[in-house]
């Protein structure tokens, strides 16, 4: 048998009430009286009525929905942070709408984003253009970059302290006594990455020291790899690395025990970013900094409905505290 669509004007010709009382009996803050709406209720039940929520939020401009974008999942930071927000944004009441993009990509897809009449867009691993984000501030569309800041674009950020975090890392390794001490950066144009990579140079000269190798894994598997033999092509090699990030560092240490046959710590220390869930199992056991999801979730939620609660946006920058998290990875001062 075919689908057959059921609409208010049925439910209120069963229920003998008009179809603005049905359309209130749906609607949150709606007032109908407890009878009609039991009876408006019953009668829904009865013919398998489900009210069309988009058609409702093109007739009154509120979607309640939220778009989120994002570059990757590969990071197991991400999928954890989207777990996080989905159940944040439902508990206020909105829907999130969840978009995948590859480099290049993204003023492509938040375009595709807005025809759905979204209320926000959040952006996960990814950016946007100076012209689209000036779009979407002209149009009263507030954005806000998850774990990323873009000082020029008119637009939301929340972080956490990823300078403070990479200085507390450097002021570890020196103070264990490492003395070639290697750093392998994310993505180049990554806010996170710069700034940690900052805060490990700041924190090495606080302690008269210099990275003695730098190489660039792209926050992928294969560039960690390789950047990982590239440390390891010179003389000696490196006794410490800072990974920027936890994704990366399982395969700098799968790496360096399987194929160059160095053990951890004994040989060379490493040492992560973000305090992913693996990081505490004992086959990486891996000291790291850890990144406050949950706060930063809160953070970018309540930045977010400020905005769509006051029609306006307007930049706000959110910056959490980090924390050093010791495990066994790496020598211990």
């Amino acid at each position: 048998m075919g689908k057959t669509t059921v609409t208010s004007n049925d439910v209120a010709r069963l229920a003998e009430v008009s179809q603005s009382a049905v359309s209130r009996t749906f609607s949150d803050g709606g007032r109908v009286s407890a009878g009609m709406r039991a009876r408006v209720l019953q009668a829904a039940a009865q013919l398998g009525y489900r009210p069309n929520v988009l058609a409702r939020a093109v007739i009154s401009g509120r979607s309640r929905l939220i778009a989120i974008l994002v570059a990757y999942l590969d990071n197991h930071f991400y999928p954890l942070v989207l777990e996080h927000l989905c159940r944040a944004f439902q508990d206020q009441g909105y829907q999130v709408l969840l978009f995948m993009t590859d480099p290049g990509r993204q003023d492509a897809v938040v375009q595709t984003m807005l025809q759905y009449q979204v209320q926000g867009i959040v952006m996960a691993s990814a950016s946007m253009s100076s012209s689209l984000a000036r779009e979407c501030t002209r149009t009263g569309t507030p954005v806000v970059l998850f774990n990323r800041y873009v000082p020029s674009l008119p637009v939301s950020s929340v972080t956490s302290d990823n300078i403070e975090g990479g200085r507390q890392l450097a002021h570890f390794l020196a103070d264990s006594g490492h003395r070639r001490i290697a750093f392998i950066a994310g993505q180049e144009d990554s806010s996170t990455s710069r700034d940690r990579e900052a805060g490990f140079y700041k924190g090495l000269a606080e302690r008269g020291m210099t990275v003695w190798h730098r190489a660039v894994g792209g926050y992928t598997t294969d560039g960690a790899e390789a950047a990982t033999r590239e440390i390891f092509a010179e003389a000696g090699g490196a006794d410490a690395i800072f990974v920027a990030n936890d994704h990366m560092a399982f395969t700098v240490m799968d790496v360096l025990r399987r194929d160059l046959g160095l053990r951890i710590p004994e040989d060379v220390s490493v040492v992560g970013y973000d305090d992913v869930p693996e990081a505490g199992w004992a086959g990486y056991n891996l000291t790291t900094v850890s990144q406050p999801a949950a706060a930063m979730v809160e953070a970018t939620v309540a930045i977010m409905l400020e905005q769509v609660g006051d029609k306006a946006v307007h930049r706000r920058a959110g910056m959490l505290p980090c924390a050093l998290v010791i495990r066994g990875s790496a020598r211990l001062p």
